[in-house]
């Protein structure tokens, strides 16, 4: 596709991080509130991981985007506003890791949305303009939420390998950032046998080896490469090694910009990406 990217630019990188900590598993499972050990280990994420990761950002100078459960922010006000201080996109992630598409009778998915925006902008002074469905499962009215809300993008959906347009009942439309999950770090290294999560995790070689393939596609056809990842996985350290080769990797391709979502969105078009003047 010609003229996709601006410039010399041939692929677009995003690398994004959802901040679960333990809003995830006691969204599935309360009584899991009551295993220190599991709760220790997503823990780590708001409380080790995404400072890691952050590191790791900076030293590549590096923008990313982070999306944050308004349950994790408000328990991790700090990390949030760190995460905002270096200058990455904060977006909205539900409360507690609600899939909107499992939401019972008695939950409101506007309500919840609200939450979690309410929650991020008291911390940030900012209100969030992207939204990730924890789980990558919208409902049937998610996009005419988000619509009426204002949110410039959408990151759940699976339609393409570069941004696309999706309609609103109403009329509007956003930007979907799509994602997949060949490039999620859970489906490799997720191992939790409490939770019934028992299938031996990848080795970060494999990870990287995998990711690199990914990345060399999207690179060879001129698309958009979207990773994304959990601090509580991927900030461990072995992980976070094989994440430092991948970029390394992806920054010896000529032609290779790296990009937070919000910009992406803000700059999309029918004719693909028209930055901003300044950029």
């Amino acid at each position: 596709m010609a003229g996709l990217w601006p410039g010399r630019t041939r692929c677009v990188v995003m690398l994004t991080f959802d901040v679960d900590g333990v809003s995830a598993v006691l969204r599935r499972n309360p009584e899991m509130a009551d295993h220190p050990s599991l709760m220790s280990m997503y823990e780590f994420g708001p409380s080790v991981g995404v400072f890691r990761i952050m590191d790791l950002l900076e030293e590549y100078r590096i923008k990313a985007s982070f999306f944050i459960p308004g349950y994790v922010a408000e328990t991790h006000v700090g990390m949030v506003k760190e995460v905002q201080r270096r200058g990455h996109e904060i977006g909205n992630h539900g409360y507690l890791h609600e899939p909107p598409s499992s939401l019972g009778p008695q939950e409101e998915e506007g309500a919840i949305l609200d939450r979690g925006s309410r929650i991020l902008q008291g911390i940030t002074g900012e209100r969030p303009l992207g939204y990730r469905s924890p789980s990558w499962e919208l409902s049937g009215r998610s996009l005419d939420l988000l619509a009426e809300r204002g949110f410039a993008y959408d990151s759940s959906l699976m339609g393409n390998d570069i941004p696309y347009f999706v309609e609103a009942s109403n009329g509007k439309r956003l930007v979907e950032l799509p994602v997949h999950w060949a490039q999620d770090d859970v489906p490799y290294y997720a191992f939790a046998p409490v939770t019934g999560r028992t299938a031996p995790p990848a080795s970060p070689a494999d990870v990287l080896n995998a990711w690199q393939w990914e990345f060399d596609g999207a690179y060879r056809y001129g698309r958009a490469f979207m990773l994304t990842m959990h601090p509580h996985t991927s900030g461990r350290l072995a992980r976070i090694m094989a994440l430092e080769k991948l970029i390394l990797h992806m920054r010896s391709q000529p032609g290779v910009e790296f990009m937070r979502c919000i910009d992406v969105a803000q700059g999309w078009t029918e004719q693909g990406l028209k930055l901003r003047r300044g950029r």
